[in-house]
């Protein structure tokens, strides 16, 4: 059997893992939009006009990144939902607290949503529930932004990356010079409020720093954000006995480390082959199970769905990659990037956020229904 792609191209752009850079990259934009909708807000843009940039384009321009916001967060609802990885519905960006993948902090995200559409909608109708009202709900705005930050800083994948914490502390110093440029003028004309805003806005940055280094920069914050188990493994040994675990292997048998799926290894697969009916009506299921004695020693499990072509190949269409070691509790999923032959290149996803990219070329013996070849992985 030979396995082949309609094009190396449209595998890539088909795969689902694009959802889940689309899901990062619409987060990222969502959070520097809202920042930069609470700074204008915080400034109170009715002082900021010039007879160079009048007051109604100023508000114009506040009003047009408060409604990207909704855009951005609604594409980074639906790619999130669409992205199988992790079992997020649109349901729990609404309702918050009842997912299964990280509760309460995606709980936090659906609760900042659930407040700027309370925004959207009272300012569409401003004018029937009066200024006061309106202005009472906006001030919801001031709460979406920490509550949103705390949402990705607790959900997100890329929180250990250098440019993830960049962008984070350019978005909180932002804020908080608003904070300043809007209160210290004018004091000490009442100091009370002054004194409360510029000390709430200073508990965000002094919060996160005590926060982050036990938190999500912290070992097993997957484990401990409630990730769930079907994505860390179905069965984890304590941390403690981990750690022992670990300790007297690696002092007992110095190549033992290697022994993980996280760094770069090269193994030789052996398994099965099979072919079932397909999802759709005259597709096929190329199911492909191998194991591998390594170090590391595994198993990778391939399945393939697409339109059968002629000379016994598969038009991929759909695909999904397992990747479990027996040394590992993580389990890493994800697809297929490129097939070309027999020739797979995959990447896949543990529920830590770390990712391996797959190169695999397989042997197939078509009637006695086996495989076999090599797997190479390195961190992507």
């Amino acid at each position: 059997m030979v396995l082949t792609a309609a094009s190396e191209l449209a595998s890539v752009t088909a795969g689902p893992s694009v959802y889940w850079y689309l899901t990062r990259s619409t987060g990222v934009v969502a959070l520097l939009l809202l920042t930069a909708a609470v700074v204008l807000g915080v400034i109170d843009v009715g002082r900021w006009s010039t007879p160079r940039w009048p007051r109604f384009v100023v508000d114009s321009l506040h009003r047009s990144v408060s409604m990207l916001v909704l855009v951005f967060l609604g594409l980074h609802i639906i790619t999130a939902a669409l992205d199988s990885f992790a079992p997020i519905s649109p349901v729990d960006a609404i309702i918050p607290f009842i997912g299964s993948y990280r509760p309460f902090w995606l709980g936090l995200g659906a609760v900042a949503f659930d407040l700027l559409l309370a925004i959207a909608i009272t300012s569409v109708l401003r004018q029937r529930l009066g200024h006061r009202a309106w202005r009472i709900t906006h001030w919801l705005a001031y709460a979406c932004w920490p509550i949103a930050l705390l949402h990705g800083l607790g959900t997100g994948s890329d929180v250990k990356s250098a440019w993830s914490l960049a962008l984070t502390a350019m978005c909180v110093l932002a804020v908080v010079i608003a904070v300043c440029v809007r209160t210290l003028p004018g004091w000490p004309q009442y100091p009370r409020v002054r004194a409360g805003a510029l000390a709430l806005t200073a508990a965000v940055p002094i919060g996160l720093i005590l926060w982050l280094p036990g938190g999500p920069l912290g070992h097993g914050w997957a484990r401990r954000s409630g990730t769930p188990a079907s994505l860390l493994a179905s069965s984890v040994p304590s941390s403690s006995s981990r750690a022992t675990t670990t300790a007297s292997t690696a002092a007992s048998n110095p190549s033992s480390s290697a022994n993980t799926l996280n760094g770069p290894f090269t193994v030789s697969l052996a398994g099965s082959i099979k072919q079932d009916p397909g999802s759709a009506p005259g597709s096929i299921a190329v199911k492909i199970t191998t194991s591998f004695a390594g170090p590391p020693s595994g198993q990778l499990h391939i399945e393939i769905d697409g339109q059968p072509v002629e000379g016994g190949g598969v038009s991929m269409r759909s695909s999904r990659v397992t990747l479990d070691g027996s040394s590992t509790p993580l389990i890493y999923r994800g697809r297929i990037l490129a097939l070309n032959g027999n020739r797979i290149l995959a990447s896949v996803r543990g529920g830590d956020g770390h990712s391996l990219s797959l190169q695999v070329a397989l042997a197939v013996d078509s009637g006695a229904g086996t495989v076999s070849g090599t797997l190479t992985a390195s961190p992507a």
